[in-house]
């Protein structure tokens, strides 16, 4: 009995199908890429305009060919170029496969990832991680977009103009008519922005007034001098049950609002000192009117008419 189980081990073991021998690796070349000193990865460095190269083993160990198909992945990916894509590696061998990664000349300077996959005629599937690294200056930017106010909640958009990984902080403040209703310090965002990113979101405010008018604003900073600001504009207008209601709610936060800012420009400009204006002079008396000189020649008095004899 010893014997026959001392047989069937010494038995070679089944020949495993092409493309699907389990034992089958890819892995970046050189550095003793079959043992612990392997390259975790490949790892290119350059500048626009440039095509970098390395090479990749591919290891059978099964006793029949192994046919693998290759292609790039991720941010680095379409730059990816392969001597062949398609790869017959013959049993119990090791191929190295050589590839070249093509920088374009518009590529922004900073770190970007990809990946070299390999997929096998059993559709096993191998993959490299390939870091890169394009040279030239960095550039940190950072904008707030699409801000909005709706009820408890504010909504906006963070977009990374940069070229290198943000950690965003953020400071909300919002300003109503009477004064400042929320004011919350620079503090740091869960998330780190990588370059070319959009995210979207959003900020709860609980307290939010029933009736206001608002303007909220937002600030962000990064490292490397990034800022970026950005505003919104609400009004705070409780559900009345009649139309004519809200309507002389839209009235008094109108008065408000006005009120507010007349408050306001008076205490910004003090008011200038007016010279009273000189008192009107009374109107001339009319002058009295002459009588127009007669112009005829003056008359004589007539004599009285004699009556009886003279004496």
């Amino acid at each position: 009995m010893v014997l026959a189980v001392l047989l069937l081990a010494l038995l070679p073991a089944p020949a495993a199908a092409a493309g699907e021998g389990p034992g089958w690796t890819v892995r970046p070349a050189g550095g003793g890429s079959a043992g612990r000193d392997a390259r975790p990865y490949a790892y290119l460095e350059g500048v626009p305009d440039t095509v970098l190269q390395d090479r990749i083993s591919v290891t059978n160990p099964a006793r029949t060919p192994l046919t693998v198909r290759l292609r790039g992945d991720g941010r680095a990916g379409p730059w990816l170029r392969f001597a062949a894509r398609t790869v017959t590696v013959p049993a119990r061998t090791r191929a190295d496969v050589p590839f070249a990664l093509a920088l374009p000349g518009n590529a922004t300077p900073g770190d970007l990832a990809g990946e070299i996959v390999a997929t096998a005629g059993g559709g096993a599937e191998r993959r490299v991680p390939v870091r890169v690294r394009v040279g030239g200056p960095t550039l940190a930017a950072l904008t707030v977009e699409d801000v909005e106010v709706s009820g408890g909640t504010i909504r906006y958009a963070l977009v990374n103009r940069g070229n290198t990984p943000l950690r965003p902080r953020l400071a909300v403040r919002a300003d109503g008519v009477f004064g400042v209703l929320l004011d919350r310090p620079e503090r740091p965002l869960p998330l780190e922005l990588p370059p070319g990113r959009r995210v979207e979101l959003t900020e709860p405010w609980p307290d939010a007034p029933a009736l206001d008018s608002v303007t909220v604003r937002l600030r962000v900073a990064a490292e490397g001098g990034a800022r970026g600001e950005g505003a919104a504009s609400a009004a705070y207008v409780p559900v009345a049950p009649f139309a004519g209601g809200g309507l002389l709610v839209l009235g008094a936060l109108a008065l408000l609002g006005t009120g507010a800012h007349r408050r306001s420009r008076t205490r910004r400009e003090p008011q200038a000192l007016t010279t009273p204006a000189p008192a009107t002079p009374p109107s001339a008396a009319p002058a009295p009117a002459v009588a127009a000189e007669d112009s005829s020649p003056p008359r004589h008095p007539v004599p009285l008419a004699r009556t009886g004899a003279e004496s």
